[in-house]
């Protein structure tokens, strides 16, 4: 290059930076998408390495160190898949941006897993296993590691297909396959799964009946009203209070019962008192924020956009106290069973288990959580304001009824429902409102028919897909963890 004038040698030189700018960027395009996984799996090797240290040379010791691995694994994907659930409608509403949403869900879900999550959880899932019927401590691990791994795998699966399943769901079954390879088909509670399958219908139907009677609420008291800011400055308190009063309530019942127990008659009072209180307080945060707003229905999004935000945390925090345990139940059981060499239906969950559980949905949300996030809040119908407002309220309302009732609910189940039935309430109200206009020509008719079927309001392949992962949780979950709980038994 020393021998070419120096205008050759500036264009050789800016050429090969060029080339050089052009491999650095193929590099960085090539590994970008390894990140992710690769931070996930220090967390998991981090988590099996405390394990390792804290149990030291102890009998059991490098089965603990791969169940809290296993852990570490759920705990990742349970925060990829089911806080998109909480945080989807915010974002998809815009009231939030993916940034915002991931930094308070992160916390959030922490705050409750760590504050409130349940210092005592049941390890044989929801009574489905008769303890009486494993034979001994050995195969009692193995069964739950099966569990553990198998439930882990189906969440990763269906993050990985788009589709929000119930983490609940995937333990259940998994924790059945393994009870059946152990003990038989006998060592099964059915009564129990029977009502298991039941919430597959009665989690999302509630869930979008109660969504879809809100929007209902607020289209004609509000929305199409001749004066829509007063309506709006009567109505909105009126719904932020029932939200406060159903999270009071929501909380108290699921989120605070490692702090005190509260049965559901006080919890609801406490749900009372707190949405009269926040109804005051609401009652001049509207007024201010609606003084000189449009009389149009956009204007109205304005209100329901921090009522939203405030929804979503609270969400999150009631999930973290309450799914942690899908991740780290079947692991505490090991911890306690390799400890005490014994196993019970319930046990207590020692910190450092808690830790890796409230910081693995944390790394999984960060990590991976957009996607279900996207698909949750934007890709199943459009969400506004106030119609996320409605799945968020319906999320909380349903959890209620339905813990008064006994029914074995999914709140991913609930959450999702709400999206759909907020989504098909728009298309059944968008089709009668064409058909009470005032189209008379026929061919005005059929147009406006294909117009309505091509603004389908759901998309009906993330309908499908979504149904077909729910019923097939359990079953696969089930038949992942009896194949896995032979592989680990085989080679124990």
């Amino acid at each position: 290059m020393s021998d070419l004038p120096p205008k050759s040698r500036w264009h050789a030189l800016d050429t090969d930076l060029h080339r050089i700018s052009r491999v650095e960027y193929a590099n960085a395009h090539v590994v970008r998408p390894l990140l992710a996984p690769g931070i996930a799996l220090a967390f998991i090797a981090l988590a099996g390495l405390t394990a390792a240290v804290l149990f030291g040379q102890a009998d059991g010791g490098l089965i603990v160190a791969a169940a809290a691995a296993f852990g570490a694994y759920m705990a990742v994907n349970i925060g990829a898949n089911d806080v998109a659930n909480n945080m989807g409608p915010a974002v998809g509403a815009n009231a939030l941006t993916m940034g915002g949403a991931i930094l308070i869900a992160a916390i959030a879900e922490s705050a409750g897993a760590l504050l409130a999550g349940g210092d005592v959880v049941s390890t044989i899932s929801k009574g489905i296993i008769d303890p009486n019927s494993v034979q001994n401590s050995d195969v009692f691990i193995w069964a739950m590691m099966a569990a553990l791994i198998s439930s882990a795998m189906w969440v990763n699966l269906a993050t990985w297909v788009g589709a929000p399943v119930s983490t609940t769901h995937s333990v259940v079954g998994g924790v059945m396959g393994a009870g059946i390879a152990a003990a038989g088909l006998s060592a099964v509670s059915w009564g129990t799964m029977g009502a298991i399958a039941a919430s597959w219908v009665i989690s999302p139907v509630l869930g979008g009946v109660v969504a879809a009677g809100f929007l209902a609420l607020i289209k004609h008291k509000i929305q199409y009203q001749d004066d829509k800011i007063a309506a709006a400055r009567r109505w909105v308190p009126i719904l932020v209070a029932v939200m406060a009063g159903a999270f009071a309530t929501y909380l108290a019942v699921k989120g605070l019962k490692r702090i005190v127990k509260i049965d559901l008659q006080m919890a609801l009072l406490i749900g009372l008192a707190s949405g009269g209180l926040v109804w005051a307080a609401t009652v001049p945060w509207v007024r201010r924020k609606s003084e000189g707003l449009e009389n149009r229905t956009r204007s109205l999004k304005t209100l329901f956009g921090l009522p939203l935000v405030v929804s979503a945390t609270f969400l999150s925090f009631a999930h973290g106290a309450n799914d942690v345990a899908n991740a780290v139940g079947p692991l505490a059981a090991i911890v306690h069973a390799t400890e005490f060499g014994d196993f019970s239906s319930k046990v207590s969950i020692p910190t450092w288990v808690m830790v890796i559980g409230a910081f693995g949905i944390s790394f999984g949300l960060f990590l991976f959580g957009p996607k279900l996030i996207r698909m949750v809040g934007s890709q199943i119908t459009k969400l506004n304001p106030m119609r996320a407002f409605c799945v968020a309220l319906s999320a909380a309302i349903t959890v209620i009824v339905a813990s008064w009732l006994g029914l074995p609910v999914s709140s991913t189940h609930i959450a999702v429902g709400a999206v759909f039935g907020v989504g098909f309430y728009r298309e059944w109200h968008t089709d009668r409102r064409w058909k009470h206009s005032n189209l008379q020509r026929p061919a005005d008719l059929r147009l406006a028919r294909e117009e309505r079927q091509r603004r389908k309001l759901v998309r009906r392949s993330h309908f499908m897909t979504i149904v077909a992962a729910w019923v097939i949780t359990v079953p696969a979950a089930a038949l992942m963890s009896a194949t896995i709980f032979w592989v680990l038994t085989a080679f124990a």
